[in-house]
């Protein structure tokens, strides 16, 4: 069975003449203005919406078990900060009180907790929006 070769045009130069004057250094900063276009999008897209099974996913990347992941996920809708990301919440309150994330998460899973992160976020969107 014969192969059939198929020529390239090489339209290199003409494809090149916008960027032939650039510097080097020009040309990085066009590539990394050209690559934010393509993922600015996407990092807002992945900023702006999650599912339960992303949020599980990340606190079992976190160490949690799918059982606690589930429990805490599930109160992370109950209290509406899904939109925050689960990991965030579990990570903001082991900060906040001074635990290790495994404590902080195990306490969010049992139900604890949650006035404490309702106050950490929903105060920190109050306190910015009048700032």
């Amino acid at each position: 069975m014969g192969d059939i070769l198929m020529e390239r045009i090489d339209d290199f130069e003409h494809r090149r003449k916008h960027l032939k004057d650039l510097s080097e250094g020009e040309l990085e900063k066009r590539f990394w203005d050209l690559l934010g276009q393509v993922v600015d999008p996407l990092v807002e897209l992945a900023r702006t919406h999650t599912t339960p099974s992303v949020e599980r996913s990340v606190l079992l990347r976190m160490g949690f078990s799918s059982l606690e992941a589930d429990s805490i996920v599930k109160n992370v809708i109950d209290h509406n900060l899904i939109a925050k990301g689960a990991g965030h919440v579990v990570y903001r309150i082991a900060r906040e009180e001074n635990l290790d994330i495994r404590t902080a998460g195990q306490r969010l899973g049992a139900g604890e907790l949650w006035d404490k992160a309702g106050d950490i976020f929903f105060k920190a969107k109050t306190n910015s929006d009048q700032g």
